[in-house]
């Protein structure tokens, strides 16, 4: 009987889907799939229908974003654990049973992140889970790093939404992603607030998946991605920080929001920028925005400043990792 769903949010995947889902069904433990597509019309949808008449398959008429696919494929789960996995990835047999494994040590953890492996360079890695810093910068631990010399698990501030184990129920206490995302900052939101709540992220280096990266918007750094970033960025802070805890941070956000800003003038995606960090504003102040603020409650006072703290820590951590030392 499987414990968890696969839970694969689709668009444009016709080159990756079906080496993605061959993988899939190669788990050392059972596991059911669904697939959501987002109005793809380069044929991986009837591909998936025609080759793997064993997934479930859910089609939006239309684009709903990254969220929304995903949101829709843990509400229709049924089982105790959902994997989050981009259509672009090849995990290895042992990866789910690897991730369970953790969440059932770790009762009060939320998600479980694997070692995931720059699908093009075998020898680098793509992340070993996610963590987020007081200059309002999200940044995966050890991206474009030697993949030897992360093997120790640890506590991580969130997963990264690619290839990440979540415990279903925890979504019903601290709410699925947020669609007004629609991409690009949502797992660290989904794990902020999960952090909020006392619920950890744990990193399993000996879960290992592949991922080839920015397979629809084509590479690291575009317009799309850059505004999008932008503007989630912005939400991001002030969904999840009190009045108080953003002033304190203030001066680092606004450090951070500059120097990405000049990053990406010298890059030729200034205006990009410059457009998402607008809409952030626009977006947070908005009906929409201010219906999914994280309120604050004194019961989770103690879990408030462990996430300053790591928000500090993190700086550090970023710091270091330019060094190429794990952390």
């Amino acid at each position: 009987m499987s414990r968890t769903t696969v839970v694969i949010p689709n668009y444009k995947g016709i080159h990756f889907i079906e080496e993605c889902l061959r993988s899939v069904f190669r788990s050392s433990v059972p596991v059911e799939v669904i697939l959501v597509d987002n109005a793809s019309e380069d044929g991986s949808l009837a591909l998936v229908r025609e080759q793997f008449p064993q997934v479930k398959v859910t089609a939006f008429h239309e684009n709903k974003g990254f969220s929304a696919a995903v949101n829709a494929g843990i509400e229709s789960a049924g089982t105790e654990y959902v994997l989050l996995l981009n259509n672009d990835t090849v995990v290895e047999e042992k990866l789910v049973e690897y991730l369970e494994r953790s969440l059932d040590q770790y009762p009060q953890a939320f998600s479980a992140a694997p070692k995931m492996i720059c699908m093009k360079q075998p020898d680098r890695l793509d992340g070993t889970g996610d963590f987020y810093c007081a200059l309002g910068w999200a940044f995966a631990r050890g991206k474009d790093r030697p993949v030897d010399g992360w093997e120790k698990p640890g506590r991580v501030f969130s997963s990264c939404g690619g290839c990440a184990l979540y415990r279903r129920e925890i979504f019903s206490l601290i709410g699925l992603f947020d669609e007004n995302h629609f991409a690009y900052l949502e797992d660290i939101d989904v794990g902020y607030r999960a952090n909020l709540n006392g619920y950890a992220s744990r990193y399993v280096p000996e879960a290992v998946v592949y991922h080839a990266g920015s397979a629809v918007s084509g590479s690291r750094h575009n317009e799309f991605k850059v505004r999008l970033s932008a503007r989630n960025s912005v939400y991001l802070v002030y969904k999840n920080m009190p009045f108080l805890q953003a002033v304190l941070n203030l001066p680092f956000l606004l450090a951070g929001y500059l120097c990405k800003a000049c990053f990406f003038f010298l890059k030729g995606l200034g205006r990009a920028y410059v457009q998402g960090f607008i809409e952030g504003m626009k977006l947070s102040f908005s009906v929409a925005g201010r219906r999914q603020k994280v309120r604050f409650r004194w019961k989770n006072l103690k879990n408030y400043f462990w996430v300053q703290g790591q928000l500090w820590i993190n700086m550090v951590r970023m710091a270091l990792s330019c060094f190429g030392i794990p952390k």
